[in-house]
């Protein structure tokens, strides 16, 4: 005999309420930005020469991107549009930074950091910001620096405030350097020479890796690399190259742990493999390609230890991972680092033309993944997609609007990151030299002025005075310039981009 038991409505209630919750918790999202990684630099985007299990294991559960853009070919402007979901080139001031350069993001309009802080979700940033800080270029190192990270919406930041190639080589955490001895103050200056720290120019004899010819990184030497830029002072505060990945990836993670039973949007900027490239010792040799492809391992094992960390906490089903880079790869961009010597056949951009600095494919067509385990199925996405539309896409995810005039060139793609629609953008404008836009599978090129191939970095720039039209259904490889062959299509993306360009 079945008995009939009695449930109270309370208890009922409270069962109903729990799945509620539980079917609508808001997931994590992690956001991880490499630093000039190419198209062709990792093996699940064709790479033979070099393995990326972490990353490769990552795109197999989830969509993986062939048509990803980074919306320049540099990486200040790149990260402003991530952050802003603005066009970089509709704001003066936007290429790339010195080391002490102003903020450049505002305080006062939607930001991705802030959608999500507005949401209810702890938010943070760790590695690279590389957008400015303070007020004005004159800043006073040795005091609190702000506006910088978390008047734009972060609630913890842990930085460095450029490159790894420019001074000041310092941690900040919020608005303070890391470790800085007050009777050592840090000077720091882009126009003449401070302190008397040696320079790269000066004593080549103190370099543990070479700068190249005529690009600049031969000033204000620290751990025997020369920088970009003259610095003294902070002696105790300066990084160890070496240790820049593991210091960024233990604040990540500990952000992770901390925050792990409530929402949160974690902005890892890794620093690979942007120069210097200077490994942790376990990576150096390992990839046969010189310091460039050890770095790309380092960062490849770091993506792998945030997954680990993610699965031990049982959090990984409720978080999304965004990986992609900032724009696409350069080989020699200031230091003698073998890149260039023991290629040994591999291709960073793939199969596009150009590379970091490029009008071409290669400038802004980046690896890009997005898993989020048992929601997203893993699949390849050819979707044209830029990560200037993760903010107005993740407004519709977490359900936190985007007030009226912010993030104007944003597009709500959330379907297509999540895999349930092969429809990306239909019209995107890629930031070089030049600009270019493509619609329809057409690519068209302004014509510019300036070299076609930058002899400092070995690049193809895709500047020419002519006006350049592709048809990158066929020929993505832009190999066959078909202006003359059709003016009218020409005619039409030339008047499409000068509509884009007015827009406001």
């Amino acid at each position: 005999m079945i008995k009939a038991y009695k449930i109270s409505p309370l208890f009922l209630l409270l069962i109903l309420s729990t799945c509620f919750a539980q079917k609508n918790t808001k997931p994590n999202v992690i956001y991880i930005y490499a630093d000039d990684l190419g198209y062709g630099d990792l093996s699940c985007y064709g790479a033979t020469k070099i393995q990326t299990p972490n990353l490769d294991k990552l795109a197999a559960s989830g969509v993986r991107f062939t048509n990803g853009h980074a919306t320049s070919a540099t990486c200040t402007p790149s990260r402003y549009a991530l952050m802003t979901g603005r066009y970089p080139w509709r704001k003066k001031g936007t290429g790339i930074l010195p080391g002490d350069a102003a903020l450049i993001i505002p305080t006062d309009r939607t930001t991705l950091p802030n959608l999500f802080k507005k949401a209810g979700y702890k938010t943070a940033i760790v590695g690279k910001w590389h957008l400015g800080l303070g007020e004005q270029v004159e800043k006073n190192w040795n005091a609190e620096i702000k506006p910088g990270p978390n008047e734009v919406g972060f609630d913890y930041s842990f930085i460095f405030p450029a490159t790894a190639d420019r001074v000041p080589t310092v941690f900040l955490e919020n608005h303070k350097v890391v470790a800085l001895d007050t009777n050592d103050p840090i000077t720091v200056d882009y126009n003449k020479k401070v302190g008397t720290d040696p320079t790269g120019k000066d004593h080549p004899e103190l370099l543990k890796l070479q700068s190249s010819p005529n690009q600049g990184h031969n000033q204000t030497i620290v751990n025997g690399i020369g920088r970009i830029g003259y610095m003294s002072g902070g002696k105790m505060a300066r990084w160890v190259d070496e240790e820049l990945s593991t210091t960024f990836l233990a604040k990540a993670q500990q952000f992770i742990g901390v925050n792990q039973k409530k929402p949160f949007f974690l902005y890892f900027a890794l620093t690979e493999p942007h120069v210097p490239r200077m490994p942790a010792t376990m990576f150096r040799g390992k990839s046969g390609l010189g310091l460039r492809g050890d770095a790309i391992l380092q960062l490849d094992w770091t993506v792998g230890e945030i997954m680990k960390q993610l699965k031990t906490l049982n959090i990984d089903k409720n978080t999304v991972i965004v990986f992609s880079s900032d724009n696409g790869p350069v080989l020699d961009d200031g230091y003698q680092d073998e890149a260039v010597t023991r290629l040994n056949g591999h291709t960073p951009a793939g199969q596009f033309r150009g590379g970091k600095y490029s009008a071409l494919e290669g400038g802004t067509r980046v690896p890009f993944i997005l898993s989020w385990p048992g929601t997203v199925k893993p699949q390849v996405s050819g979707a044209m997609v830029s990560q200037m539309d993760l903010l107005a896409s993740f407004s519709k995810l977490i359900n936190q609007p985007i007030p009226n005039g912010d993030a104007p060139d944003s597009e709500n793609l959330l379907d297509a990151f999540l895999g349930k629609s092969p429809k990306g953008r239909s019209i995107f404008v890629e930031h070089a030299g030049t600009l270019a836009v493509i619609k329809d599978g057409w690519k068209y090129i302004s014509p510019a002025k300036g070299a076609a191939y930058d002899e400092l970095v070995a690049i193809e720039t895709g500047n020419s005075p002519e006006p350049q039209l592709y048809n990158l259904n066929e020929d993505k490889s832009e190999k066959h310039n078909l202006a003359a062959q059709h003016p009218e299509v020409v005619n039409e993306l030339k008047d499409l981009l000068m509509k884009i360009k007015q827009k406001e």
